[in-house]
């Protein structure tokens, strides 16, 4: 590893690091004004659209990587708003899995296509070429990223 290797290695981190935050921030305050939601309800929503059959609760906060009691918070109030419901797990009669109602099937699908929008605009100035020329190193290091954490949790 050289050191200039090193300083352009640093000098991207901190310019992802950048562009994250301010994508986040302008998703968090969109979904506020425009659909009354958060972003941690938004990425449930998503969740549980991949998965239509349902999650359970502890495989949904690996994926949504939170914990148990923040799933379990959001989870109430998107069940008592007619979003999600709760259904027994086959098999076990103690789990419980947690899935889109047909109402929330709906305002996913509209939330979701708002979110397409906003970040087309936000990454606008690059082009789909370079957008999908760009994810591959990226998928690689998240990837990498992901089986370092794995490894160090066993």
């Amino acid at each position: 590893m050289t050191a200039a290797a090193s300083k352009d290695r640093l000098r991207l981190w901190l310019r992802l690091l950048k562009l994250t935050r301010a994508v986040d921030g302008s998703l968090r305050d969109r979904l506020r004004r425009e659909f009354d939601t958060t972003l941690p309800r938004f990425d449930m929503l998503a969740a549980l659209s991949r998965h239509e059959a349902g999650l359970k609760m502890s495989r949904l906060s690996d994926v949504l990587r939170v914990s148990n009691g923040n799933v379990t918070g959001i989870a109430d109030r998107l069940a008592e708003e007619g979003l999600v419901e709760r259904v027994p797990m086959p098999g076990d009669r103690r789990a419980m899995l947690l899935r889109l109602t047909a109402a929330g099937h709906r305002e996913f699908a509209r939330q979701a296509a708002a979110h397409e929008r906003w970040i087309d605009e936000m990454l606008g100035s690059i082009s789909g070429d370079e957008a999908r020329a760009l994810a591959g190193p990226l998928q690689k290091l998240a990837d990498k990223q992901e089986n370092l954490e794995k490894t160090h949790a066993q």
